[in-house]
């Protein structure tokens, strides 16, 4: 069993090598350092997002719980908004520090916000 060659190629031309396999003669360029800076970011921000959509949701249950707190209960009900604020401010100032800005901004003001929200739903 003698073997051919696939029909279309010759045996004595050289082989051409298709993008998108890896050549070990031809390594590929390392990525400019612009473009790592872009990468990163990119990642600080979808990382931020994450952040504040994860505390938003949990201090939004927060409120919530303390909207099904009974009536005669009103410590719990102001405890569980404090907690919501708290953790509001904590999660933006993980942001702010994803990011490299400073922690003293107007910005934990914002994380203030559920917290005199929740405590005026549930409460008064």
């Amino acid at each position: 069993m003698s073997q051919q060659p696939p029909s279309g190629s010759q045996s004595g031309s050289p082989t051409t090598t298709r993008r998108h396999l890896m050549d070990p003669t031809a390594p590929r360029r390392p990525p400019a350092p612009e473009d790592h800076a872009r990468l990163q970011r990119v990642q600080r921000r979808v990382v931020s997002v994450l952040v504040i959509t994860t505390v938003l949701h949990l201090v939004a249950g927060l409120v919530i719980a303390a909207e099904h707190v009974p009536e005669d209960r009103i410590d719990a009900k102001v405890a569980l908004n404090l907690i919501a604020a708290a953790f509001m401010v904590g999660g933006i100032a993980g942001t702010l520090a994803i990011n490299g800005r400073t922690l003293r901004s107007p910005w934990l003001l914002l994380g203030l916000v559920p917290g005199v929200v929740g405590i005026w739903w549930t409460c008064l």
